[in-house]
């Protein structure tokens, strides 16, 4: 039976596209980078399977890649901010 994904926590308010942060997960080293969209419709719905769950935000990794994370991978990094051509590069991944 899948998880009740209505389950996950609300983001603390700091936590928004725009914000930079560090993500940590178990699998892997820690990473920067900048919040570029929020998935909170669609974690909150049936979407999604237990093999391959949503993950509430979208992650541009200062090494050019994104990355998918819940909000409890997340603390906040406020040390580096987007230049206006990654910023660029981000906005053409997103739309």
């Amino acid at each position: 039976m899948p998880k009740n994904m209505s389950a996950k926590k609300p983001a603390p308010a700091a936590v928004a596209v725009g914000v930079r942060v560090l993500v940590r997960r178990a699998s892997e080293e820690a990473q920067t980078g900048e919040v570029v969209e929020d998935y909170a419709a669609l974690t909150d719905s049936r979407r999604g399977h237990e093999w391959a769950p949503v993950h509430r935000w979208a992650i541009a990794l200062d090494d050019g890649r994104l990355a998918f994370a819940d909000t409890e991978d997340l603390t906040l990094n406020p040390r580096r901010t987007l230049t206006r051509a990654r910023r660029r590069a981000v906005d053409q991944l997103t739309s």
